[in-house]
This record gives C-alpha cells, structure tokens and sequence, in this order.
C-alpha cells in the first residue's frame, strides 16, 4: 500500500470526447502543461479519431506540435485503427508526436459495433497492424473497454478479458488498461480480476479506468490498489465517458474524478508524486475551461492532506 502509484490524466482525451462543443486547440494546450507542471508523469493527450466521429479531436496534430515534449512526461494518443497510427507516425516523424499509444478493442460483440463500427474479430486484426506499424517507436497500451461488464450484453466474462490482455502481451503492449466504461464494476469483482491477473502476467503494469456512473469508482480504486495495482487513469472533474455522437451507457458516465482520487490516496499515505496546490489550480482552470462546475467533490470541499502534508 506504501508502493508509489503512477496517474494519467484523461481530461484532454477522454473527458474532452463527451463535450458538444469544440474547445480551443490553445485551451487545451494550455491545460496539458499545467497537468504537467502538477507532476502528471502520463497524459492522455488527444486521439486520432477521424473527426467526423469525434470532432473534439480534429486538432490532434496542432495539439502535441504545440504542447512542451519534455523528459520524463509521456503524452498519450489513443488510436482506433491503422490509419490513425499511420497519422501518429507522421507526427513523429515532423518532431511533434505522442511518446505513447492506446490501441482499443472491447470485450463485448455489441460494443464493438458501436464504438469501433467492426466486429471483435475485425478489430483484432486492425490491433495486430496498428502493433506491426507502432512497435519501437511508441509505449503501446492496450485497452479493454467494458472490461467489467456491457450496457448492451450485461455481464462479460472475465476469462476473455484475460484472453484479451494475453493477446496485448502477445503483441508487446507495455500496459494493458482495463475499463469499467458505463460504471458497473464492484470491489469484488475489480479484485478478482487485478489478482487473476497479477498472476498470470507478474510485472505487467495493469492501469484501472473506472468510470463514477454508479457512484462507485474510487471504492473500485481502492480494491485495485489493495489487489495490487499501481497504475490509474482519471480526469480532472470527473468528465467523460462515450463520445459525444455515439451514445451509450446512462446517467453521468465520466470518470473517476482525479482530485478525489488523489486526495483520498494521499490522506492514506500513498505517494502519487502531484502537487496540491498545482492540481487544485489545474481542476479550476478544467472548470473554466468548459465553462461550468464539474463533478468533483474536492475541488468544493479542498485537499484532505495528508498527516506528512
């Protein structure tokens, strides 16, 4: 429980996708490097969806060529199929590409026609090209959504999330990420699963991305650290969720807020290497931002600090 725990804020990517309205390439450049300077060591950037279907990200490009590339912080694009590799290469290739990639496939059948427009087995097939394209010149991550069950099929069985995650480790992701993408994982359930896991693959770093849609990611969190993990994604203010012209899931379907997840694991003494007072001014700068309040209960309340504090 004392081990260091690794965060990537999603805000730019995955909170972004969920907006109705375009937020200015400058605005979001400017919210990637006061993430950065709060100490975020990974950073979901932006993706390369094609823009009709997520417009939030039509400046990919003009957004990693304008953000500060520095050592030690990696920005993460996520990518739904080679061509959107092909265009991550071209940005490496101009100096101003992501230090790291999402290569996305979903657990469910229907998911996957909904979110990615193939079949699970189609989608197989683009990772395995998308590995081919990216391999040494990117950190692969790969991600299975609805790893905790599907808003369209119900349950989904654990076995072939671990099948999913032995065919990333196949294809030489250096992280697999498992989602909870519409809120229904359980302690227990995010326990079983971090600890089957662990066994199966030891040392492979496993991010836990949970979503807050029924009120109970950060306990989720909380049982993947006690199962181990040491690895989470989370948006400031907890925005989020599908993109904005694909729906699916109900309710407020963001993730798991970053100020509260931070607060409540540095009141438990676990060191996430962020700054307070600098994530405090970045969770009021996401606000204005979009213009509104947003979910977190921190960013009403304040840090609880934590005793060393």
């Amino acid at each position: 429980m004392t081990d260091p725990v690794t965060i990537c804020e999603c805000f730019a990517r995955d909170g972004l996708q969920h907006e109705p309205a375009f937020v200015p390439t400058e605005t979001k450049i400017s919210l990637l490097e006061a993430f950065a300077a709060a100490g975020f060591r990974r950073i979901e950037a932006t993706g390369y969806s094609h823009p009709r279907w997520v417009p939030a990200f039509a400046d990919a490009s003009e957004v990693l060529a304008g953000v500060t590339h520095r050592p030690g912080v990696a920005f993460k694009a996520t990518c739904p199929n080679p061509r959107a590799v092909e265009r991550a290469l071209a940005d490496l290739e101009r100096g101003a590409g992501a230090e790291e990639l999402s290569l996305l496939v979903s657990a469910s059948e229907s998911h996957t026609e909904r979110n990615l427009r193939t079949t699970r087995a189609g989608q197989w097939q683009r990772v395995e090209e998308m590995a081919r394209l990216a391999r040494g010149r990117f950190r692969l991550v790969g991600v299975v959504s609805v790893a905790f069950g599907c808003p369209f099929e119900g349950a989904v069985d654990p076995g072939r999330v671990a099948e999913d995650v032995a065919r990333f480790v196949g294809l030489g992701a250096d992280a697999v990420t498992l989602g909870d993408t519409t809120g229904v994982a359980t302690p227990a359930t995010v326990t079983a699963l971090f600890r089957r896991l662990a066994r199966a693959h030891p040392g492979l770093p496993v991010v836990a991305h949970f979503h807050n849609t029924r009120g109970s990611a950060v306990a989720n969190a909380v049982a993947a650290l006690e199962a181990g993990c040491r690895h989470f994604d989370s948006a400031l203010g907890g925005v989020g969720g599908h993109p904005s012209k694909i729906g699916y899931g109900a309710g407020l379907t963001g993730n798991v807020c970053t100020e509260d997840l931070v607060s409540l694991l540095d009141a438990m003494g676990v060191d996430t290497g962020l700054d307070l007072d600098a994530l405090a001014a970045a969770s009021r700068a996401c606000e204005q931002a979009l213009g509104r309040p947003l979910h977190s209960m921190v960013a009403r309340a304040g840090f609880r600090r934590s005793a060393a504090a």
